[in-house]
């Protein structure tokens, strides 16, 4: 799993996370917070799913409270919220916990 940090100053945050959804291969991306509860089950889960999908998919974790805007601008009012992106589309968008069978089913049907 990736991490979306300030690392590569050469681009905005918005224009690597635009790079980032445009690729062929699905991408699940978690907007979570450090002090949510159920995002830490969220991101166990999200480990498991990693697994099971190998490189059928990517799955980044966007902090919500680093990128207020990022999190405003796809409408996330929760955390978790996971979105799924392919070819630079919103594929599915849900808020709360989901199970590791749910994310993977919905990663292969996507990819």
């Amino acid at each position: 799993m990736v991490n979306l940090n300030g690392s590569d100053k050469t681009k905005t945050m918005s224009q690597k996370f635009q790079e980032i959804i445009n690729s062929e291969r699905p991408v699940l991306i978690d907007f979570f917070a450090t002090w949510c509860q159920p995002c830490k089950v969220q991101s166990s889960v999200l480990n498991t799913v990693k697994e099971n999908i190998g490189e059928g998919a990517r799955i980044i974790k966007v902090d919500v409270d680093q990128y207020p805007a990022l999190a405003a601008q796809y409408g996330v009012r929760g955390v978790p919220t996971l979105a799924v992106f392919k070819n630079g589309e919103l594929l599915w968008k849900e808020s709360g916990v989901h199970d590791v069978n749910t994310l993977t089913e919905l990663l292969k049907q996507y990819s």
